[in-house]
């Protein structure tokens, strides 16, 4: 919500998987992209696993940066989960779609987990820059109409005034 009035900043979710001393962690921020330069912003006791400037030219290079943060922390990164660009449209009804890409790094080598983080970027501008369709929907509110819950009684159910009291 903080950043929903931003429109010229693309926002994404990307989560992560680590291991540390025999257990797993998970983490998730708000990918962002702002002048062709990726960055986050996140909650972390770790100042470093948190906000991230808009300063890395791809997406590899963002999350390489953090990659190695959390390696100077002792974790190991094993999954990384990516979504696509959340909308700007805060009564949107399309679903935040929190796991596009999901890459195990067990399973990657190194440049195959940079070309899927770049296929993934990819993807974003492209449904960026097309646009997805028409506007997604949004939930129509107007101001003479109450919600079905608190509406009028039905017609044969209605009391005058005196009656209610």
């Amino acid at each position: 919500y903080l950043t929903n009035n931003m429109t010229t900043l693309d926002r994404f979710p990307i989560s992560f998987k680590t291991h540390f001393s025999g257990n797993y962690f998970r983490h998730i921020v708000l990918g962002v992209n702002f002048g062709g330069r990726y960055g986050a912003l996140g909650i972390s006791r770790r100042e470093e696993l948190m906000y991230k400037a808009p300063v890395f030219r791809t997406l590899s290079e963002l999350i390489f940066d953090f990659e190695e943060a959390y390696r100077r922390c002792w974790h190991t990164l094993k999954k990384v989960k990516l979504g696509h660009c959340v909308s700007h449209d805060p009564h949107s009804v399309e679903q935040i779609e929190w796991k596009r890409s999901v890459l195990d790094l067990d399973k990657l080598t190194r440049e195959d987990f940079r070309k899927e983080l770049e296929r993934h970027a990819r993807d974003m501008r492209l449904k960026i820059g097309k646009g997805t369709g028409p506007p997604s929907p949004t939930k129509d509110r107007k101001k003479d109409v109450s919600s079905p819950q608190r509406g009028q009684a039905s017609p044969h159910r209605r009391n005058s005034r005196g009656d209610r009291r």
